[in-house]
């Protein structure tokens, strides 16, 4: 993926999106990526993709909810401390 810092975007805004349009482009603010340009058909892709997995775990949850395979919230927080190790 090409990166580009704020200023190049900024200073070159039409090649920045026609750069977009190709493939997706980092932008960068003080060496850090603050932020990427995509083409629209690219992002209308990837929200389809991130709505058809937050479909599919939402599925699962109701599924699992039906068997009775729930867990309280304290539980749940507790799972998700040891996993992220806090």
């Amino acid at each position: 993926m090409k990166t580009i810092t704020s200023t190049e975007a900024k200073t070159n805004f039409g090649a920045l999106l026609n750069s977009a349009q190709r493939a997706p482009v980092t932008i960068e603010k003080n060496g850090h990526p603050v932020a990427v340009v995509m083409a629209h058909e690219d992002y209308e892709q990837y929200m389809q993709m991130k709505q058809r997995d937050l479909d599919e775990a939402l599925r699962i949850g109701i599924e699992a909810a039906d068997r009775g395979e729930l867990i309280d919230g304290e539980e749940a927080f507790r799972l998700l401390a040891e996993e992220f190790g806090e």
